[in-house]
């Protein structure tokens, strides 16, 4: 794979490792709520359920570190880089046009860099 396909599957991996911490440890905080845009008494209902998501963004980040360094190799990276694909055209659609930008985006050009390197 070439340098620029890693640095940029590796720049996925670390948003996905931000989205972790925003999700999981920030969700309730002013810098969370002002990051998504929720008011304290929706972002304390809806806790748990940013705990679980950004539970597996740290699931995705860690799929692509593994693809790179530790034996799993473009199938591995070309499968969860997929996965976040999906999930941000998906979250697009359902929740904000942002996550297209951000989160798609990214993995989609991270994918056909892999993809021409190969």
């Amino acid at each position: 794979m070439s340098l620029l396909a890693t640095a940029l599957v590796l720049f996925v991996a670390f948003e996905h490792v931000a989205f972790l911490v925003l999700e999981m440890f920030f969700w309730t905080k002013p810098l969370g709520r002002r990051i998504f845009g929720l008011t304290p008494e929706i972002a304390n209902a809806s806790a748990p359920l940013a705990m679980n998501q950004g539970l597996y963004n740290g699931f995705l980040s860690a799929g692509l570190i593994w693809g790179c360094f530790f034996g799993g190799g473009t199938p591995a990276i070309v499968f969860f880089l997929s996965c976040i694909v999906v999930a941000g055209v998906f979250g697009a659609a359902t929740a904000k046009r942002s996550i297209l930008f951000v989160q798609a985006l990214p993995a989609g050009l991270a994918l056909l860099l892999v993809y021409l390197a190969r």
